[in-house]
């Protein structure tokens, strides 16, 4: 029985970086076309996916993620401009524009043949793992030149990305009163997820793990208290159970055992889209406000200098001989090569074809095999 390798220790040349995000609408008439593209495959009911329209109309229907990933794609060009590693970005979303397939075709007519890709979800599960990887192989179909595509690893316990969670959260506890903020807790947050697919995907022990190292992080007075909550519930589909507590139902318990201040941290999100804005800073801080708490929303890593230095560092990585990966804690690095039971999505069938996993056998097809990563 062969074994899957995991790692890249080869030092490739690549001829791009590719930014993949979520993406999301910028006006009222994007927001229907954009969420049957989210909801493609899903059996949601048409009533439950007016609710879902009417929480970005309530915005004008504008999400803040591609205006986030735009000042993302800008810092990363210049942190890799002054350490002299002149990758041309190139950004393609799963469900809105700039769309996947229309990058990839561009990155094809520029003449890519390398491209690594920096998925903008920092934890494993289905839709923040597989689901990339599928879209991906979906982009490169029909292209008769498809650049050949390696996905950064995961950076949820890199040192840069656990500093500039931990830098956040410093700037969210500095507005609270010197002498309250050691009685103050930290809520993180992340989306939830189906309990059934949360159990086959590393989601929450990463989670968990960052969550430690960014409190281990903050000094010799932490706050009294820190946790791992959920949020966005709303986008439940199907019987199953979801994962909790919802930060709602964490704010009534903070407050039960006499809490009056709160952080919020949302540690599952690298920036603000319409998800962060409205289960936060404004449903979530209504409930503190009933309840007497001091609510205080730390900020998405965004375009903070130690998260942009730690995509540029994991590029590094692929493009260095018998790299050494940092990593914080006990778990290690996480894969550069999904293995082929990564982040299955929990339904039934066989697994859609995927970029970005192990190097497969001689005989493979040439496509999925210059994807994969292999040499």
């Amino acid at each position: 029985m062969s074994v899957e390798p995991l790692f890249d220790d080869g030092a490739n040349r690549y001829d791009a970086l590719l930014v993949v995000s979520f993406g999301g609408p910028e006006g009222m008439a994007d927001v229907m076309p954009f969420l049957d593209n989210v909801l493609d495959g899903l059996r949601l009911p048409d009533a439950a996916k007016r609710r879902v329209a009417a929480r970005y109309e309530r915005f004008g229907g504008v999400s803040p993620i591609n205006a986030h990933t735009r000042a993302l794609i800008a810092a990363l060009r210049d942190e890799l401009d002054r350490h002299g590693s002149a990758l041309p970005v190139y950004w393609g979303n799963r469900n809105w524009h700039p769309l996947l397939p229309d990058t990839l075709r561009r990155m094809e007519a520029d003449g890519v043949e390398r491209a690594l890709a920096f998925v903008t979800s920092t934890f494993g599960s289905y839709n923040g793992c597989r689901k990339y990887r599928e879209d991906l192989y979906q982009a490169v179909e029909g292209l008769r030149r498809p650049p050949a595509i390696d996905r950064l690893r995961y950076g949820y316990n890199h040192p840069g990305f656990i500093a500039a969670v931990t830098g956040r959260v410093e700037e969210a506890l500095a507005a609270i009163p010197e002498e309250r903020r050691g009685g103050a807790a930290i809520l993180f947050t992340a989306h939830s997820l189906p309990e059934f697919a949360a159990r086959r995907a590393p989601y929450v022990g990463q989670l968990e793990a960052a969550s430690h190292l960014v409190t281990a992080g903050l000094g010799h007075r932490p706050p009294a208290r820190h946790r791992l909550v959920f949020q966005s519930r709303n986008a439940r589909y199907g019987p199953g159970e979801w994962l909790g507590p919802d930060i709602r139902d964490a704010l009534a318990e903070e407050r039960e055992r006499g809490t009056t201040d709160v952080v919020v941290a949302p540690i599952g999100f690298v920036c603000d889209h319409l998800e962060v804005v409205l289960d936060l800073d404004v449903e979530a801080k209504e409930c503190a406000e009933e309840l007497g708490l001091n609510f205080v929303r730390a900020a998405t890593v965004g375009t903070h200098p130690a998260f942009v230095g730690m995509i540029r560092d994991l590029a590094r990585e692929r493009m260095t001989g018998d790299p050494v990966r940092a990593a914080l804690g006990t778990r290690g690095p996480s894969h550069d090569f999904c293995p082929s039971d990564c982040c299955p999505s929990g339904r039934p069938g066989p697994a859609k074809p995927a970029l970005c996993g192990h190097p497969l056998p001689p005989g493979s097809r040439r496509l999925v095999v210059r994807a994969s990563g292999e040499r």
